[in-house]
């Protein structure tokens, strides 16, 4: 039974360590933290190229306690499906000991999830391969100069969708990627966020026991990307599921379950709280998201079967 994180019983053991070069107030490094707490020492991390490959592994230290490997962009899903593979045929030949199993774990960001390593994740879900995908999002493709993704929000500037006299910003929806995921009908699919972090760890601790391919979604605040001071990051990513941007939910064997927030904040609360990328947006483009936020909240909530 998977295990249930509160104050009192947080383990002390620490997975993924101190030392690595995240920027101040770096939300993913706080995530995959807690979500190394959960998972515990039996495990072997598969990590794309991004900003968690270049915070922890820099030559010759690294961040990991556990075993750790550097795979690229596109196949962080197809080695994990790979490894998965190798060890089963190494456990069924004796080489570990049946009581002390191994979970396979892939992380990787936005990029390496919606967009460059899309077909790689969508085969393995579809092959049913047993690991924990987690996708960290920080709406762009932070660690190389915070280009837009095919996950970052509409009108939020980026090097690649600039707001300007002719633009707003970026110019399409997020990709809705635990949407997706769902589509595959695999066996476990959530959202989580750091500044929840009990409701992360056990999600994450939920991901690790379920057999088959598990996916889970973390927003991951980003300082340097979203031009925000450094000690908002948490506060941040409170606004963004209390305002509906960012709501958080599990779908367990095609079950929807959410944390409702009582009355939602207005979205313009979390927009202008000191987030760079959207001070340029007038109250029109506000109000268009708006509607799209208040009109996907009721879905998800018709979903998860809330009046």
């Amino acid at each position: 039974m998977a295990q249930k994180y509160n104050i009192k019983n947080m383990p002390r053991e620490e997975f993924f360590a101190s030392g690595h070069r995240g920027c101040v107030g770096c939300c993913l490094a706080l995530a995959v933290r807690l979500a190394a707490k959960a998972l515990g020492p039996d495990i072997i991390v598969v990590n794309a190229t991004g900003c968690l490959e270049i915070i922890s592994s820099a030559y010759p230290e690294t961040a990991w306690e556990v075993p750790w490997i550097h795979t690229l962009f596109e196949n962080t899903a197809a080695v994990a499906s790979g490894v998965e593979a190798a060890y089963k045929v190494m456990k069924r030949k004796g080489y570990f000991p049946a009581d002390r199993p191994v979970k396979i774990v892939a992380m990787a960001g936005d990029g390496g999830t919606a967009d460059i390593g899309f077909q790689a994740l969508s085969g393995a879900l579809e092959r049913g391969h047993e690991f924990v995908y987690i996708c960290y999002d920080n709406e762009a493709y932070m660690n190389t100069g915070v280009q837009r993704s095919g996950a970052t929000p509409y009108g939020a500037s980026t090097t690649t969708s600039p707001a300007g006299k002719a633009s707003s910003g970026q110019k399409t929806w997020k990709k809705n990627m635990p949407l997706i995921a769902v589509a595959h009908n695999i066996p476990y699919v959530a959202t989580a966020n750091p500044s929840y972090p009990f409701d992360l760890m056990n999600k994450v601790s939920k991901a690790k026991d379920v057999k088959g391919p598990a996916y889970i979604h973390v927003f991951a605040g980003c300082p340097t990307g979203w031009r925000s001071p450094s000690d908002t990051p948490v506060e941040l990513g409170k606004l963004a599921t209390q305002t509906g941007v960012f709501p958080l939910y599990e779908v367990e064997n095609g079950k929807w379950t959410m944390k409702v927030e009582s009355q939602l904040k207005p979205v313009k609360e979390y927009l202008t709280a000191s987030q760079g990328r959207y001070k340029h947006l007038s109250e029109e483009t506000i109000n268009i998201i708006q509607d799209r936020v208040t009109r996907e909240y009721a879905e998800l909530k018709s979903r998860c079967g809330i009046v």
